[in-house]
């Protein structure tokens, strides 16, 4: 009986190439992720106690891409938000 050849090409030595593809897919639809620095909020008249109910009004956010200054949705921040690279002025 013949030896079999070793095969060179397997779908298995491809298949890692999914995870950059689907990570660059996803940056390329949501963006790169923030993280919050910032944020104003009404204190209820207790602002140092962490656990009485705040509404928050803005939300400030720093990463790769600069910092980002958004309405909180629903009264509230998150702790990362993905931002796109916002788009270039043009000069006229």
């Amino acid at each position: 009986m013949k030896p079999k050849k070793p095969r060179l090409i397997r779908v298995a030595y491809f298949l890692w190439v999914v995870v950059p593809l689907a990570l660059f897919g996803a940056y390329q639809a949501w963006g790169l992720p923030h993280l919050i620095f910032r944020y104003e909020f009404a204190d209820n008249g207790d602002r140092y106690n962490p656990y009485k109910e705040r509404w928050y009004y803005t939300c400030t956010f720093v990463g790769p891409y600069g910092e980002f200054t958004v309405d909180a949705k629903n009264r509230k921040c998150g702790f990362v938000r993905l931002f796109k690279k916002p788009a270039a002025a043009s000069a006229t």
